[in-house]
């Protein structure tokens, strides 16, 4: 079988498994730009004990593989608690749980980005705290981070890959299941890695892109 001829037997399904791929990065992100921000805040914090709970998180989620992570959400909450979860929901809160350890230590790299004379010049306006990290500090720190989360999106794309271990049909599961319809393995890893490409470049791209125009900016 030709390449062409595997693309149009199953181009269908395998921009439907690009799709299912691109949802759940982009809910896993969302979620995981909340705990980041969450996190990040805490990290930033003058009480000591805010620092010691986004450590414990961070260092925590980041020393335990994805797999495994994976692996315990869909398959050991069920067992613990005889909650059900179907492959979308365990992929998006593994996801989510991973790249917002990550996405917290963006959020805290951004905030300490920005010189403290910021908010030492908003507190001496009277502005509460948290106002002035809303208001001043925030705005700020996300023009830093915006290349960063882009990069740590790239990166949640190419971890939805290890969730066909759970049966989700993202794009590297959808392949493996028409390999096992026809056996075109060369071909077919061959068509995947290429779609991987062009999304991935793509963003990429993006990500440079913006990144030059804040630097002019600044």
């Amino acid at each position: 079988m030709s390449i062409i001829e595997l693309l149009k037997e199953n181009y269908v399904t395998l921009l439907s498994a690009m799709g299912n791929t691109l949802e759940l990065t982009f809910l896993s992100l969302i979620f995981a730009s909340l705990i980041g921000l969450f996190f990040g805040m805490l990290n930033v914090s003058k009480k000591k004990w805010m620092h010691v709970i986004a450590n414990i998180y961070i260092d925590l989620v980041r020393g335990v593989p994805l797999i495994v992570l994976a692996f315990f959400i869909y398959f050991g909450i069920p067992m613990a608690t005889g909650i059900k979860l179907n492959a979308l929901v365990a992929g998006i809160i593994a996801l989510s749980l991973n790249a917002g350890a990550y996405m917290a230590e963006i959020v805290r790299a951004g905030i300490q980005s920005i010189d403290k004379g910021q908010m030492e010049a908003a507190r001496s306006l009277g502005l509460p705290y948290g106002v002035s990290m809303r208001k001043v500090v925030l705005p700020q720190a996300i023009r830093v981070m915006i290349p960063s989360i882009i990069n740590q999106f790239i990166i949640t794309l190419k971890d939805t890959s290890i969730l066909s271990v759970i049966g989700f049909p993202e794009l590297t599961k959808t392949g493996s299941i028409i390999i096992a319809r026809n056996f075109e393995v060369f071909k077919m890893w061959g068509v995947i890695a290429i779609m991987y490409l062009i999304v991935i470049t793509t963003l990429s791209k993006i990500a440079k892109a913006l990144e030059r125009r804040m630097s002019y900016g600044k």
